[in-house]
């Protein structure tokens, strides 16, 4: 996060509204929620994780062991479940 002097972006009225509110500290402005992007979509992880999702899904169906996929994905058990259960 960056730190922006408010005067060198803002319109001098509407630093003026904001000072009566909060003055020397420093404030921050959230994103409006259009621009929020869900986790792991501009590094592709969130992909990587569903496609491995996917496998670990295919595999448990073709008779791999919750135990065999936790060793072979160096997960624990409990989230092979939790991976093989949801849709």
């Amino acid at each position: 996060m960056t730190y922006i002097k408010a005067t060198s972006v803002l319109p001098e009225e509407l630093v003026k509204e904001i000072q009566k509110y909060i003055q020397g500290e420093t404030i921050y402005i959230p994103k409006p929620g259009k621009a929020y992007k869900q986790w792991g979509t501009v590094s592709g992880e969130r992909k990587r994780i569903d496609e491995r999702n996917n496998s670990l899904k295919k595999a448990y169906r073709n008779g791999v062991s919750m135990g065999q996929l936790a060793n072979e994905y160096y997960l624990s058990v409990e989230t092979v479940k939790k991976i093989v259960y949801t849709k």
